[in-house]
C-alpha cells in the first residue's frame, strides 16, 4: 500500500481508474459499431437502388420477348429487392444500442434477416421451376431475342459489380445480412449469365425448349443458394462457437495473461451475435490476489481481446485458484497451474505491476 494515502483513498483512486478504463473500452466498441453502421447502411441502400432499376428492365424485357428465362431472372431480382430492404431495416435496428427490453442488444436481427432472405429465395425458386416446367410442357416462342440479350448482359454486369462491393463490405463489418444479400446478387448475376447464353443459342439455332430448360436450371441454383444461407443462419442462431481461425487468437490472448497472479482459466465460450461477438470465460487468480487487482487485470484482458477481435464483448467470471473445476468443453483441468510464458506476459499482468498498485 502506498504511504501517505488512507486505504479509502486508494480504493477510490482504483475505482476511478477502473471506471475510466471501462468508459474507454465502451467508447472504442461504440466507435467501431458506429463506423460499421454507416458503411453497412450505404451498402444496403446501394443494393436496393440497383435492384430496383434492374427489375424494371427485366420485367419489360421479359414481357416484350416472352422469355421464361428473363421472367425468371426478373422474379429472382424481385426477391433480391425485398431481401435488400429487409437487410437495410435489420441493419438499422441491429445496430441500435441495448435497451430495457433487449439488454443483450439487437444484433441477432441481422441473422433473422438473412434467414428471411433465404426463405424468399426458396419461394422465388419454386415459382421459377413451376413456370419453366409449364413452358416445357406447353411450348412457346421467344420474340425479339436481341433486346433480351442486351438487357440481360447489362443486368449481369451490374450485379457482379454490386455483389463484389457488398461482399467486401460484409467481410469488413462481419455483417451476416450483407453477406446474404451479396450471395443473392451473385446468384442473380450467374442466373443472368445463364439466360444470356441461352438467348444467344436460341437466336443462333432457334431451339425453343432451351429457354425454359435454362429457367429450370436457374430455379435449382436459386434453391441451392437459399438452402446454404438458411443452413449458415441456423448454426449462428443456435450459438455455434466461433471458427478456429477466430477462436485461436482469443485463446492466445488469454494465455498471454497467465502469470503469478493469473494461474489458469476454463470454460472459454465465444459466439457470433449478428456482426458482433460475445465471449465469456472463468479466470482463476492466485491466493492472496485482491479483488481490486483481479478486477483490474480482467479489464486489461477484456481490452486485449476486444483489440484482437473488434466488436467483441467479453464477460469474465473471477475465481480463486483452489476452486478449480473441470472445463466443460475441453479436457478436465487439475489443480496445477498453467505454466506462464515470460515472453508473452503483458506487463500489466506481471507481479511487478501488483507491487506498484499497492
Amino acid at each position: 500500500m502506498r504511504r501517505g494515502l488512507p486505504s479509502g483513498q486508494i480504493a477510490e483512486n482504483s475505482s476511478r481508474r477502473g471506471s475510466g478504463r471501462e468508459c474507454g473500452r465502451l467508447c472504442r466498441i461504440a466507435n467501431v459499431m458506429s463506423a460499421d453502421h454507416s458503411v453497412k447502411t450505404r451498402a444496403a441502400t446501394t443494393a436496393i437502388a440497383s435492384n430496383g432499376c434492374l427489375i424494371v428492365l427485366k420485367v419489360a424485357a421479359g414481357i416484350f420477348t416472352g422469355s421464361v428465362g428473363i421472367i425468371s431472372d426478373a422474379i429472382h431480382s424481385l426477391m433480391d429487392l425485398v431481401a435488400s430492404v429487409i437487410s437495410l431495416l435489420s441493419i438499422r435496428k441491429a445496430d441500435e444500442p441495448a435497451d430495457a427490453s433487449h439488454r443483450y442488444g439487437h444484433e441477432k436481427l441481422e441473422d433473422l434477416s438473412a434467414g428471411a432472405q433465404a426463405i424468399l429465395l426458396l419461394i422465388g425458386a419454386a415459382f421459377v421451376v413451376y413456370q419453366a416446367i409449364r413452358r416445357l410442357i406447353n411450348g412457346g416462342a421467344v420474340e425479339s431475342v436481341g433486346v433480351g440479350i442486351a438487357v440481360v448482359a447489362v443486368a449481369a454486369a451490374v450485379n457482379l459489380l454490386i455483389s463484389g462491393y457488398l461482399q467486401r463490405t460484409a467481410r469488413a463489418t462481419a455483417s451476416e445480412a450483407l453477406q446474404a444479400t451479396a450471395a443473392d446478387l451473385r446468384t442473380d448475376a450467374l442466373v443472368s449469365l445463364g439466360v444470356l447464353v441461352a438467348l444467344v443459342i436460341v437466336k443462333v439455332t432457334g431451339v425453343r425448349w432451351l429457354d425454359p430448360a435454362v429457367g429450370l436450371v436457374i430455379g435449382v441454383a436459386i434453391s441451392s443458394t437459399g438452402v446454404r444461407i438458411l443452413n449458415g443462419v441456423s448454426r449462428r442462431l443456435a450459438d455455434e462457437t466461433l471458427p478456429a481461425e477466430e477462436l485461436k487468437p482469443l485463446e492466445d490472448v488469454v494465455r498471454s495473461f497467465v502469470s503469478d497472479e493469473v494461474v489458469s482459466y476454463h470454460d472459454l465460450r465465444a459466439r457470433h451475435v449478428g456482426s458482433a461477438h460475445q465471449v465469456d470465460l472463468h479466470l482463476q487468480f492466485a491466493r492472496g490476489t485482491t479483488l481490486e487487482r483481479a478486477h483490474e487485470i480482467s479489464h486489461q484482458l477484456q481490452d486485449a481481446m476486444s483489440d484482437k477481435l473488434p466488436g467483441t464483448t467479453v464477460l469474465i467470471h473471477l475465481e480463486p485458484e483452489d476452486r478449480v473445476r473441470a472445463d466443460r468443453f475441453e479436457e478436465p483441468l487439475t489443480n496445477t497451474r498453467i505454466a506462464p510464458d515470460a515472453h508473452s506476459q503483458p506487463a500489466a499482468a506481471k507481479p511487478a505491476a501488483r507491487q506498484q498498485s499497492r
